[in-house]
This record gives structure tokens, C-alpha cells and sequence, in this order.
């Protein structure tokens, strides 16, 4: 049976390469977005490309209120599309960046940081728990700042380590079903995340780039293809773990 795979806000930079990654796996896969249903579509048009099925939705990761509503529409979707009533595997990657130094951080800053980032994550998993298949996947995203220290990035930092806990809680409780549940923490990655702050700020590249054991900051083609390896039955028996995608990031 085709195995089918969530990838939470995949319409651009780590999540669409992720998608695409997967698809060329083999697998089908349904991607969400918060606002550009136009680079979603984009999305669903590669895979389907590719001779693989996928279907977008919207959603806001940083309003729990919205998530027993998607937990429906995905419920329908995968009954019309799949004749199925479970999907296996699911990546929490949508997420966005906010920085400041912890003496200027808000408030509202650090609430939509807690709420997308970890709330989120908590909940959205919840809600789709009766829908993951038995012997599934899940993979939380973090980042290597959880391990080494970068000014201006605390708050985001600490939330991603509270995603790298509930990882494990999650393994454990889960490991009755067959779940395995694991935690990807890439390093600094040229995307437009934070508004293209790696990318596009030739100081902060250079920065990362010289902390990095190869010399550089990553790609989506060095992320993608390692998470959708992750989800393969060649990793059935990584669990549990924090796997750090850096290149040799502050080593």
C-alpha cells in the first residue's frame, strides 16, 4: 500500500523541498500552507508530476481552534482520495522565524513563537493522533540552536527545545502503536525562513558558514531528502532520537 505523508507548511523553502523528497520515495503526499495557496499548488503540481497524488490545505499552525476542523477535512480527503481512513506519516515543519535579543523580545513575540512552534505541534498532533496509522512516523522539527548559542535567537531556540522533549514523551507514549517519533535539527539554512535572514545577510551567512565544519550553510536539497529517509523502512528502528542536519555546525 502507497504510504501517505503530511508535511505541514510545504508550500515553500525546507517543507516543499521535504514534499518533494518524499514524493520521490514513493509516497503520496498532503501538504498544508498559511497563506499562498497559489506556491501550494505549485507544490501539489510537481508531485502529481512525478506520477505521485497530493491535495493542499490551509492551515494556521498558531490557532489550535482551527485543528479539529482540518482533522475533518483530512478525514474526508483521505476517504475520497485514498479510500483510506489513515495517513503514516506526519512531519511538523511549518513554523516561521521572529528575532530579537532577549532584552528587546515582546510579549506577542514570544506568545506566536510558543504558539506556532510548540503549541502548535502539541495540538495538531493530538488532533490527527486517531488518524495516523498504526507502525507510522513522526518527525518534529528543531534546530541546531538548541545545541550552541546565536544572539538575537533565545526565545525561538528555547521553544524548538521543548519541541526536542515532547519528541521523546511523544516516542514513549506512542511506542504501544508502533509509532516512531523523532526530532531533525538543521543548522543554518540559506531559505527565505525569517525573512530570508541566512540567505539574503551575507555577514550572518558568512557567520554560520564559518562555524560549519564543511565550510558553508545548508541547502533544502541537504534537509529534504534526509527526512524523507528517515520515514523509509531502512530507519524502522531510529526512535526517540534528536538528529542534528548541520554539516558540522559549531563543532
Amino acid at each position: 500500500m502507497t504510504k501517505i505523508a503530511i508535511v505541514t507548511g510545504a508550500s515553500r523553502g525546507l517543507g516543499r523541498n521535504t514534499a518533494l523528497s518524499i514524493a520521490r520515495g514513493g509516497s503520496d503526499v498532503i501538504i498544508t500552507y498559511q497563506s499562498r495557496a497559489d506556491e501550494a499548488q505549485a507544490v501539489v503540481a510537481e508531485i502529481a508530476a512525478m506520477g505521485r497524488t497530493a491535495v493542499a490545505f490551509q492551515l494556521d499552525m498558531g490557532s489550535i481552534n482551527g485543528f479539529a476542523a482540518f482533522a475533518d477535512q483530512l478525514r474526508t480527503a483521505l476517504r475520497a482520495t485514498w479510500q483510506r481512513d489513515s495517513f503514516d506519516h506526519l512531519v511538523n515543519n511549518a513554523g516561521h522565524g521572529d528575532f530579537a535579543l532577549i532584552e528587546e523580545t515582546t510579549e506577542a513575540q514570544f506568545d506566536r513563537l510558543v504558539d506556532v512552534h510548540f503549541k502548535g505541534v502539541y495540538f495538531l498532533t493530538q488532533a490527527l493522533l486517531p488518524l495516523i496509522a498504526d507502525g507510522g512516523r513522526i518527525v518534529n522539527l528543531s534546530t541546531g540552536l538548541t545545541r550552541l548559542t546565536y544572539p538575537g535567537y533565545a526565545a525561538y531556540a528555547a521553544v524548538k527545545a521543548a519541541v526536542e522533549t515532547l519528541s521523546r514523551y511523544m516516542a514513549k507514549e506512542l511506542g504501544s502503536r508502533g509509532i516512531a517519533v523523532n526530532t531533525v535539527a538543521p543548522g543554518a539554512i540559506e531559505t527565505d525562513f525569517g525573512g530570508g535572514v541566512v540567505r539574503d545577510n551575507p555577514d550572518i551567512n558568512q557567520s554560520f558558514a564559518a562555524m560549519t565544519a564543511l565550510g558553508r550553510v545548508g541547502l533544502p536539497d541537504d534537509i529534504g531528502p534526509m527526512i524523507a529517509s528517515l520515514l523509509s523502512e531502512n530507519n524502522r528502528w531510529v526512535n526517540a532520537q534528536r538528529i542534528e542536519v548541520s554539516g558540522g555546525q559549531g563543532i
